[in-house]
């Protein structure tokens, strides 16, 4: 069961099942290898770098089943190629900050965000103000610091 939508671009999904493809096929065999040198040189099970090599494992794994949940679950965002319009998932919007300066988000799925790449949630304040907007709509957005304000300039 769901709580939420997970929304993906195609980007994004080819971005997740690469890093599945790698640690399925390059972590594992790489922690394995280290595991069972780990095991033959020490000849213990409690030695300190073994047991930093099961920790790692357990990471690898759980980010596995992460990835593998978040794929399986996910809907992808086909790109519109007629409405440019309006700003959903998957737009590169481009507003006039309150400071009179131009910047550049690109909306997509709380999986995929990062807001140092622009890469902004629709879940998030500022994405979630601009979702629906057009060229030419003003938005304001409460944040931390203060009240930002954005303008719309052009969605792509």
């Amino acid at each position: 069961m769901r709580s939420r939508e997970v929304l993906l671009t195609p980007e994004g999904r080819a971005k997740f099942e690469a890093e599945l493809n790698y640690l399925r096929q390059v972590r594992r065999k790489e922690i394995s290898e280290r595991l069972h040198a780990a095991g033959e040189f020490n000849g213990t099970f409690d030695d300190p770098e073994y047991i930093g090599v099961k920790d790692e494992q357990a990471f690898v794994e759980g980010r596995i089943l992460t990835l593998e949940g978040l794929l399986a679950e996910a809907s992808i965002v086909q790109e519109r190629t007629c409405n440019h319009d309006t700003v959903h998932v998957g737009s590169h919007v481009t507003v006039l900050n309150d400071e009179g300066g131009e910047e550049e988000f690109i909306i997509v799925g709380s999986a995929e965000a990062n807001p140092r790449q622009h890469r902004i949630s629709n879940e998030s304040p500022v994405g979630a103000a601009l979702v629906g907007k057009r060229p030419g709509d003003s938005v304001q957005v409460v944040a931390p610091g203060g009240v930002l304000s954005f303008k719309v300039l052009s969605v792509r």
